[in-house]
């Protein structure tokens, strides 16, 4: 049985999720403070700007904090849980001997104490090589590589008449009894503090050089983007690091600061015109742009800045291929869908024109023409729209194209698709017809080279043999990247899309 002094607490941060995000929003917690949790079980549902996923912890213990409400938004590394776990055996069998051994007037009192200037505590330390596995798929609770590791410059020795920002604690008071006296810190190197710089004085201005310790990159960011100097700044968080919090009570405090500073000293004459005042902001409802809405608008912005596109347009009769599908479905076995006849006229498509199946390389001015094709989709859901990938499309027939979809679509229906299915698209079939529509200029998916959209299939007046007929008739559109072709390859390929829709036997010459 572990007993309550056998116990110490171990901290679960938000892991890194991988795919360059770095930040989810909690949607649902599935354990409540007292639960008793096991390793690997999922302990949250939270939702990033590509998928929901469940959180495994990778300690088992009982739940003794959550940090976070249904809704919040937390950056990569930001604490999640608190879990009570049982010390290592190695320890506790450590702790009972030092116990035994010890005189009675040596045993340390609850809390931390200093012994040969080394300061031990109620709780253990933490073994950084130690992990349950993977939380994620491809992510674990392993020691993080080197280049992740947070570096935090060494705090300064302590001098007479100067103590570290931040409240005493008992583990303060025990560190400063166990430092050495004077002839021993002599041969130490001391930090000098520099004296405060005068605005007025010229050269006094540069800071002190070597990183600052924050809470994550965001709370660099917001700094960065409102000009506030982080040196400036006393971290509230362990071990003086600068949360968010810090950051914008900084920016309020100096935003009330401000006008007071400005403001010039009132005259008994008679004033000028007022000042004009700052403009209103617009009423309305506002919806933050974040999850996944933020993601497709970072996404696209993106894509228009970056990617000079060009769009080409065509009809096409597509009588014989809808005919085709009801011939195909009639002959028995699983339902064969017009989004999977299409992915297999692209994949052929893209087998002629490879060009179309790239992307650019803007920092080596390359274009690297890609030798898999992995389709991806537009679809819209209740989250708005994402973009499942089918991964090795070039290699599956139309039967298989069309069972992968429909196990996409409705995982993108439920909200189960994982990051994995929403990455790794290097060419996009968008389906636009589903919403009434005949014709667009879809915006490149980045950092693919092209997309290929289809808009409805409706009865119209069309030429057939030579006579005036009534036919299925679709329009094809073909928007490009033009770094990676000109118009004559992008025309060569959405004419094959278009003749292999009116005669669906072209495509056996591929098969």
């Amino acid at each position: 049985m572990t007993r309550a002094s056998d116990m110490f607490s171990r901290e679960f941060r938000l892991p890194d999720l991988g795919e360059g995000l770095t930040e989810a929003e909690i949607v649902r917690w599935l354990v409540e403070v007292g639960d008793v949790v096991a390793v690997d079980q999922p302990v949250v549902e939270v939702e990033t700007a590509k998928a929901m996923v469940e959180v495994p912890c990778p300690y088992g213990g009982v739940v003794t904090a959550r940090y976070g409400d249904e809704g919040t938004e937390l950056p990569v590394g930001s604490p999640l849980l608190t879990v009570a776990v049982g010390a290592p055996a190695s320890d506790a069998q450590a702790s009972d001997a030092q116990a035994s051994s010890a005189p009675a007037s040596s045993v340390p009192a609850p809390g931390a104490t200093a012994s040969g200037g080394r300061v031990s505590g109620a709780r253990a330390p933490l073994d950084e090589d130690e992990g349950s596995g993977n939380v994620l798929v491809g992510y674990g609770t392993q020691a993080p590589a080197a280049r992740r590791r947070r570096v935090r410059p060494p705090a300064p020795a302590a001098t007479p008449g100067h103590r570290p920002p931040g409240p005493a604690t008992g583990t303060d008071r025990a560190v400063t009894a166990a430092l050495p006296g004077p002839a021993t810190a002599a041969a130490r190197p001391v930090r000098q503090e520099r004296p405060l710089a005068d605005p007025a004085a010229p050269g006094t201005g540069d800071r002190t050089d070597g990183p600052v310790p924050v809470i994550s990159p965001l709370v660099r960011r917001l700094a960065r983007e409102n000009g506030l100097d982080l040196r400036e700044l006393a971290g509230s968080g362990p071990d003086g690091l600068i949360t968010r919090a810090d950051v914008e009570h900084a920016l309020q405090a100096g935003a009330s600061a401000a006008p007071a500073v400005a403001r010039p000293t009132r005259s008994p004459a008679p004033t000028s015109a007022p000042a004009t005042a700052a403009p209103a902001r617009a009423t309305g409802t506002r919806v933050p742009l974040k999850g996944v809405r933020g993601a497709v608008a970072d996404k696209l912005s993106r894509s228009r800045r970056e990617i000079p596109d060009a769009t080409c347009w065509v009809d096409a009769d597509a009588t014989e291929l809808m005919r085709a599908r009801t011939r195909m479905n009639e002959a028995g076995g699983p339902k064969i869908s017009l989004l999977a006849l299409l992915a297999r006229v692209c994949t052929a498509a893209l087998a002629r024109f490879p060009e179309l199946n790239s992307t650019v390389d803007t920092d080596a001015r390359e274009v690297v023409r890609l030798d898999e094709v992995h389709l991806g989709f537009a679809a819209q859901t209740e989250r708005g729209l994402v973009v499942p990938v089918v991964k090795g499309a070039h290699a599956r027939n139309t039967e298989s194209l069309s069972a992968e979809f429909a196990r996409l679509t409705e995982a993108a229906r439920t909200g189960s698709l994982t990051p994995a299915d929403l990455t790794g698209g290097t060419f996009t079939l968008n389906n636009y017809g589903v919403f009434g529509v005949d014709g667009s200029t879809p915006i490149i998916n980045h950092p693919e080279a092209a997309m290929l959209g289809v808009g409805r299939i409706v009865p119209k007046p069309w030429v057939h043999e030579g006579e005036l007929a009534v036919r299925q008739v679709v329009q094809l559109s073909l928007t490009f990247d033009h770094r990676v072709c000109d118009g004559g390859t992008a025309g060569g390929f959405l004419r094959h899309v278009a003749d292999c829709v009116e005669q669906p036997a072209v495509l056996l010459r591929t098969l």
